[in-house]
């Protein structure tokens, strides 16, 4: 059976957790998705998402994850000290991000997990865990796949990822936000990528209120798509107070100018088989039972 790049998502929400009946649909969980790259995990922040990932590797048997932060604010690394591979012996938990202008990526960990907010300390999870601080425009493999790091648009750096594996690549850019025009480089990083995962907080009659605030649109969503010849957008990073019918009715008006467009749904699954030099696949949406 031919390998695959495969992405699902644990945690679609932004700025904070938002559990509930108007977003039970949806999702609540702040931002985590798991990508698997032949035999390779990558997950792609640390959100509270991250708490379910690690309860199913850990009945699963020993593992390794690369867990790629996009930055650090609090709904990007709020399930960390929960998952739970961290604690147990056999486990290999490999965590990254680029620089956040302040303090290493450790000593931001370490400020996590410590009294008065945390009971367990990071030193007592290092026999199971690396920490490593990337560099913007950096490449790099994890396992098989190729991954590659462009720094957006935030008031607070954010860094956003290329993952090719197998001829399929996607890309996650999340809490960036747009330019007037298309921002050259996060184009020139999207190019021809099969996924763009991309920060949709705002719609187009919100941005102009929160300018300034690092959130984007649908619109400029599909103005990078175009730009940069993508094939699937996936709107991401919902703001909490968005109810699952507003994501859907903000879903519908984006595929009216882009028909390959989707909302991120805890749940949602997205599988890019491997291309090899006889085969050309197309990517198949599979939405979970």
């Amino acid at each position: 059976m031919a390998k695959s790049l495969q992405v699902e998502f644990h945690g679609v929400r932004g700025s904070i957790a938002a559990p509930g009946v108007a977003t039970a649909e949806v999702g609540g969980n702040t931002s985590c998705i798991e990508v698997v790259a032949g035999d390779t995990r990558i997950v792609l922040d640390a959100g509270t998402g991250l708490r379910n990932v690690g309860d199913r590797l850990v009945k699963a048997g020993p593992s390794e994850t690369h867990i790629l932060l996009s930055h650090v604010h609090w709904d990007h690394i709020q399930g960390f000290p929960f998952f739970v591979p961290l604690y147990v012996p056999g486990h290999r938990v490999n965590v990254m991000s680029g620089p956040n202008g302040l303090m290493s990526l450790e000593d931001v960990l370490r400020k996590q997990m410590s009294p008065p907010v945390f009971p367990v300390a990071l030193d007592s999870v290092r026999r199971q865990l690396t920490i490593r601080d990337l560099q913007d425009g950096e490449r790099f493999r994890l396992g098989d796949a190729r991954v590659t790091v462009g720094k957006l648009n935030h008031p607070d750096p954010v860094y956003a990822y290329r993952i090719d594996y197998g001829g399929r690549s996607i890309v996650y850019a999340t809490d960036t936000e747009h330019f007037s025009v298309v921002d050259p480089s996060l184009a020139k990083l999207c190019a021809d990528a099969d996924v763009l995962i991309y920060d949709a907080m705002y719609t187009p009659e919100e941005y102009p209120s929160k300018v300034g605030w690092g959130h984007s649109t649908y619109e400029a969503g599909i103005d990078l798509v175009r730009a940069a010849g993508v094939k699937k957008l996936v709107l991401f990073h919902h703001d909490p107070a968005r109810s699952d019918e507003e994501v859907r009715a903000m879903e519908d008006r984006a595929r009216a100018v882009h028909q390959d467009t989707v909302a991120a749904r805890e749940g949602l699954r997205i599988e890019l088989v491997a291309r090899s030099r006889r085969t050309s696949l197309a990517g198949e949406e599979v939405r979970a039972a």
